[in-house]
């Protein structure tokens, strides 16, 4: 089965540096994948995929060795096995509120006896290779959102769950959770002291702790506190960015009247 880069990279104690696919383009799938990102993850819960387009998408990566990953709109074992099925080499499934559902998740995403996922990776055995029914339940990655008040509560038991290999941060949803604006790069103090809290909890049962960032700076200060899954913005975050900057230095110049002589 092809190697799960994610788990080496966190085998060395290093951090997996995540990109966001909300655009359903394989071709902005394929530019993504060709930026130096470990892994994309498609977005089927709040970006604009369905499951086909999530298909084209998962294997315009698949021209790369960057590793797959999807976000599912919802904690539904059908929704979790095709996506499986289709090549994700790992599933964030939002919204996981207590034990009992994280282990939902985790069966669902397993073959038996540890689960029940229905066997038929149609797509996935052959990007993952001929013997991914031996490797799947071992190598393959499933990460609930801790984005909740009951889930800051049920924390410690989510992470005890087997299987659940790491626990992603949403930090607008947390931070609505506890009273604050919905926003990335987070400095009100109760979020702040959330994701410290995660982030501890983690690493006292060696579960990888990821999160949400709008920036590099950011990010780099959540791999500094112990996050060892940082995503960076979205494809529309940094289309929109990019476009507004070169945008706003044409009209200022223009306005100005400080061309450049030709």
């Amino acid at each position: 089965m092809r190697a799960n880069t994610l788990r080496q990279i966190w085998a060395r104690g290093e951090a997996v540096v995540n990109g966001w696919l909300s655009i359903p383009s394989a071709f902005s799938a394929e530019v993504m994948a060709h930026q130096g990102f470990d892994s994309l993850t498609v977005d089927m819960q709040h970006g604009v995929v369905d499951y086909q387009d999530a298909v084209t998408m998962l294997q315009a990566i698949a021209t790369t060795p960057v590793m797959p990953l999807a976000r599912v709109p919802w904690n539904d074992p059908a929704r979790l096995m095709k996506i499986l099925d289709a090549g994700a080499y790992g599933v964030i499934c939002p919204m996981i509120n207590t034990r009992e559902e994280a282990e939902a998740l985790v069966a669902a995403c397993k073959y038996p006896p540890r689960g029940y996922r229905s066997w038929g990776p149609v797509r996935a055995s052959l990007y993952a290779g001929a013997d991914y029914g031996d490797h799947a339940n071992e190598d393959l990655i499933v990460m609930p959102m801790i984005e909740t008040a009951e889930a800051l509560k049920n924390l410690e038991a989510i992470l005890t769950v087997p299987g659940v290999d790491a626990v992603y941060v949403g930090p607008s949803d947390l931070s609505l959770a506890l009273g604050c604006k919905p926003r990335l790069d987070q400095t009100d103090p109760p979020v702040v002291e959330a994701q410290q809290r995660i982030v501890e909890a983690c690493k006292r049962h060696g579960v990888v702790a990821g999160i949400h960032n709008s920036t590099a700076a950011y990010a780099l200060t959540m791999v500094a506190i112990g996050y060892q899954f940082v995503t960076l913005a979205s494809d529309s975050r940094f289309l929109a960015a990019r476009a507004a900057e070169e945008v706003g230095v044409v009209r200022k110049g223009a306005r100005s009247g400080t061309l450049p002589a030709y």
